[in-house]
């Protein structure tokens, strides 16, 4: 079957979130099944300058604010998936990130940049754009692509099926009303049963009311969306799907994340033979100048966006119980200004105890998971998560708040999974920091007896989150919608 995947971001070109590693990951796992599967991305210069072999396609303009466009199909380095590069460098041939300039704020023409992705993408499956090649099925990609799906739905004699996958419905593409004409959209689309969402226009919606099927990265996830509390103020859309509305779990691309076979660290390992655990503990005290006179001290580590979201803020309410019992915190990641504010003074407050890189650096993620013992997700709300799998891979036993995809994921060290040998992490439940403190105190506890922790490493490190289990779902589904059997 044929499958175009429209996103925003692709690891390893452009990434700020785990959105990016799906979309480098699944359409290789698809493509192993069997599907032909082409992306179609925005022209950013990592993107432009990194797909290989490209030929223009069509080239069109003005749209959108942009007087030229071309559009060119080349092939992903690596992976060689083929790849749509939509070039508009008014809209995308610019510094700062991909959706927000250098100090932070966000573009002032996003609607425009994105409402060009999904156009783009929507006539592509139509057939309009490139003659030798047409997609069944549309799959789109959180809210920077889901005017895709509107488009299609706009054309009365489409006949592709789409899907959206939602990777966080917090996140919502959110604009001024009087920006819909740039749309170029029929009228009837700005009602509240369309894109219109509290008097503004909301792209996520556009998504979640037109594509014929909405997709989650987790079962429970999927399931949280449609209530209060998880729904973001969109649960009684997700709820009016009924049905169409379901998670598949995402993977994890194990070429990337494989303890043994990862060059970054400082010794590799396996399930089978530990002892490069330990080496890569010690070459993380000491490159992040924690105290080393302790060398079998439980190291918590924490590899994030730093939001409130992730539960940072729970983590900040704790150190003092993790420090108390001669644990200690190792942080890499970045975010809000206050919570980067608040682990660098707890880092200068207790030297060698707390460290803080306040930085994305993949390389060093890669370190501080295989040099830790636990690795912290206590999010209050978490569609899939991909940390707390790459710590499964690595035999760093995750500490997660049980919702969304880490519910799914990580198996609580209580008494009757250790019994039964199913236990792979610590999971505790309210968003308090007194829920997380007991969480800790557990994982100190387990820590201090050694076999019995190995034996944790070991069934974490069995665990199979590859992506050819989420890809067969996704083929599944496809089937299902494009009406062919298994």
């Amino acid at each position: 079957m044929r499958v175009l995947h429209v996103a925003a971001e692709v690891f390893p070109l452009v990434k700020t979130g785990g959105l990016a590693d799906v979309v480098g990951a699944l359409p290789q796992a698809l493509a192993r099944q069997g599907a032909d599967v082409r992306l179609v991305l925005p022209g950013y210069p990592a993107i432009a300058d990194a797909v290989l072999h490209q030929k223009t396609i069509v080239e069109l303009g003005p749209l959108f604010g942009a007087g030229r466009i071309a559009l060119r199909l080349g092939t992903m380095p690596h992976s060689q998936v083929p790849a749509y590069v939509v070039d508009a460098p008014w809209l995308y041939r610019r510094g700062g990130g991909p959706y927000q300039a250098a100090d932070g704020s966000e573009w002032p023409d996003n609607l425009q940049r994105f409402a060009l992705l999904g156009w783009m993408a929507a006539h592509l499956a139509g057939g309009e754009l490139d003659a030798s090649w047409q997609p069944e099925l549309l799959h789109a990609h959180d809210w920077h692509a889901a005017m895709a799906c509107a488009y299609l739905a706009a054309h009365p004699a489409n006949a592709v099926r789409s899907v959206f996958t939602v990777h966080n419905l917090a996140y919502q593409g959110l604009f001024p009303s009087h920006e819909f004409a740039r749309l170029g959209l029929p009228h009837s689309f700005m009602q509240s049963h369309g894109v219109e969402y509290h008097g503004q226009l909301s792209f996520m919606k556009a998504g979640l009311k037109y594509a014929s099927h909405i997709t989650t990265v987790s079962p429970t996830y999927a399931r949280e969306i449609a209530t209060h509390e998880f729904g973001c103020g969109l649960d009684g859309v997700i709820r009016s799907r009924g049905g169409e509305v379901s998670g598949i779990l995402n993977g994890v691309d194990g070429t990337v994340w494989d303890p043994a076979g990862d060059s970054g660290l400082a010794a590799r390992y396996s399930a089978a033979d530990l002892a490069g655990k330990l080496r890569n503990k010690a070459a993380l005290r000491q490159e992040m100048g924690l105290d080393e006179a302790k060398p079998s001290a439980p190291l918590f580590g924490v590899v994030s966006r730093l939001t409130a979201q992730k539960g940072l803020d729970l983590v900040l309410a704790a150190l003092p119980a993790l420090l108390r019992q001669g644990a200690q915190l190792v942080v890499q990641g970045s975010g809000d200004p206050v919570l980067e504010a608040a682990f660098s003074a707890a880092a200068h407050a207790n030297p060698g105890q707390v460290a803080l890189r306040a930085a994305y650096d993949e390389a060093l993620a890669h370190r501080v998971i295989a040099g830790s013992d636990v690795i912290l997700v206590p999010s209050r709300f978490e569609p899939c998560g991909l940390t707390q799998l790459y710590g499964l891979r690595y035999g760093t036993l995750p500490l997660v708040r049980r919702v969304g995809g880490l519910a799914d994921t990580v198996v609580d060290a209580d008494e009757a999974a250790l019994r039964e040998g199913r236990a792979t992490g610590f999971a505790f439940d309210a968003a308090t920091p007194a829920a997380l403190e007991a969480a800790i105190e557990r994982a100190v506890r387990a820590h201090a007896q050694p076999e019995s922790w190995r034996r944790l490493m070991r069934t974490a490190m069995a665990q199979d989150f590859s992506w050819n289990g989420s890809a067969a779902g996704y083929v599944a589904l496809y089937r299902r919608l494009l009406g062919r059997r298994e």
